[in-house]
């Protein structure tokens, strides 16, 4: 092989550079097949540092030659289709897979486009289950409004809603609210009063204002483990009337008014 190419070099001298060129692409087929990734490496610097730093699979599963096929290229198919390895799946099934995954050396290094929505639910289908089946504001905002700017983002409640109070954290918010069904409301017996005075305002100024025992209570104790249940009063009180009088009276807040501004 060294000497069939010092003799092409030598002739290359008398017949000239394109020569030379023309020649080298002939025994293409040669050199490709001794070519390993170190080879690569000699020329193609960026590429083999982007897959050391964040390659994943591609650092581990494949090589270079792998997906690069022949070199030098006589054209520019030397960029495989992404579904040459990618496949059988509904997400590997979508166009235009570098809108997304900008570069195959760093594939899941994802930056997402405004109003992308259709292309995540090929893999995040129990989120938008979530979303259609508890209809709220969120059903109608695109993935990307929330999870803006790179895959896996994700933003605290306080980026798009006012907290309930200024004590609130992120965490405060997840434990009343799941982002993809905000509006099934669920709650820990000792969540403050105050959080569910942001929206209860009237009920919540009712019951710190009442001289009775309803006062000392959380909201939480009452209305208890989900949003909007209603408790009785004899969940708490059985039957402290003679059954004479309940009778006559079945409905507690004839008497005693409201729950949250009892009558005595």
């Amino acid at each position: 092989m060294i000497g069939r190419m010092k003799g092409i070099m030598t002739l290359a001298c008398f017949l000239g550079a394109g020569f030379l060129v023309a020649t080298l692409l002939t025994v293409q087929p040669s050199f490709a097949a001794a070519l390993s990734p170190d080879d690569c490496i000699k020329c193609h610097d960026q590429a083999p540092m982007d897959i050391d730093t964040d390659g994943r699979r591609h650092k581990t599963d494949i090589t270079c030659v792998d997906c690069h096929e022949g070199h030098p290229p006589r054209d520019l198919d030397i960029i495989p289709p992404c579904s040459n390895c990618h496949a059988d799946t509904p997400h590997f099934e979508l166009e235009g897979c570098m809108t997304c995954h900008n570069n195959p050396h760093t594939p899941l290094t994802i930056s997402l486009t405004d109003n992308l929505t259709d292309p995540c639910l090929t893999c995040h289908t129990e989120q938008m289950a979530q979303l259609q089946q508890n209809q709220s504001a969120h059903t109608q905002v695109a993935c990307s409004k929330c999870h803006r700017e790179k895959h896996g983002f994700i933003p605290e409640c306080s980026h798009c809603h006012s907290p309930h109070t200024e004590e609130m954290t992120n965490q405060d918010c997840l434990t009343c609210h799941m982002p993809h069904m905000p509006l099934a409301v669920t709650y820990p017996e000792d969540t403050p009063s105050k959080s569910c005075a942001a929206c209860h305002d009237e009920a919540y100024e009712l019951l710190i204002a009442s001289q009775y025992k309803h006062k000392e209570l959380l909201c939480a104790t009452c209305h208890k483990e989900k949003h909007m249940t209603i408790p009785k009063c004899s969940d708490c009180h059985g039957s402290p009337h003679p059954a004479a009088m309940m009778t006559k009276f079945p409905n507690c807040g004839d008497c005693h008014g409201l729950a949250h501004d009892l009558n005595k």
